[in-house]
């Protein structure tokens, strides 16, 4: 992953901290078109953030689809704490391809 792609899903993390519901959608939709390189920062968000912030970023996996799959389940691997949802969002995941 690149430095670039780093530093912009960092960028749109910390805006979502403060954002209304129309701009949460606006960076939702930004980080589903980065896609695949946003994947790994963003299991490592899904981690550790809590409330809404937390629902915009599981979404934004869901909706990248099967390019997150192997990162939750690494992540779901190292962190038994996070494997219920690393589950769940695969699950909703593999319905959607489905």
């Amino acid at each position: 992953m690149n430095t670039m792609t780093v530093s912009r899903v960092d960028e749109y993390i910390d805006k979502l901290q403060a954002a209304d519901n129309s701009t949460k959608v606006e960076i939702e939709n930004k980080l589903v078109s980065i896609g695949g390189d946003a994947v790994e920062d963003l299991v490592n968000y899904l981690q550790v953030l809590k409330g809404t912030v937390r629902g915009v970023v599981a979404m934004t996996l869901i909706r990248i689809g099967e390019p997150a799959v192997d990162a939750l389940k690494k992540a779901a691997e190292t962190n038994k704490d996070f494997e219920w949802i690393a589950d769940y969002l695969i699950t909703e995941i593999k319905g959607i391809a489905a």
